[in-house]
């Protein structure tokens, strides 16, 4: 088993009820793709007004819409347990896609925020 660490990748939500997709390189040396959690610095937005589809190597993991803070884990949970379960994913083609849309929610009115996708990743020995 290779070495396991935790990768950060950013997207910027400068704009309400639109779809922000951006696309990240992994590292070619990545095995497999174990786990992945969304967090933001406005969770409360995050939670509320945010829906996402995930790809990685083209394979839609979540498909559009799915909502985040399915995806998202509490301060009341083990850091050890906090990751969304992916199996082993191979990297395949080292990309992972992600289409973010922010949704007008009566709750919460829009302001510009940060979404991050951690992703749990295994490194070749």
């Amino acid at each position: 088993m290779g070495k396991k660490i935790k990768k950060r990748f950013d997207i910027e939500v400068t704009t309400e009820n639109t779809v922000h997709s951006k696309t990240f390189e992994l590292d070619k040396t990545v095995e497999k793709v174990h786990g992945l959690l969304f967090t933001s610095n406005r969770d409360d937005l995050l939670y509320y007004r945010g829906t996402a589809k995930v790809e990685i190597n083209s394979e839609e993991i979540f498909a559009e819409d799915y909502e985040s803070k399915l995806l998202m884990s509490g301060l009341n949970v083990s850091p050890n347990d906090r990751y969304y379960n992916l199996g082993s994913i191979p990297p395949g083609n080292f990309k992972v896609k992600v289409d973010y849309r922010d949704n007008a929610d009566a709750r919460l009115p829009f302001a510009a925020y940060r979404v991050s996708l951690y992703l749990d990743l295994e490194l070749k020995s």
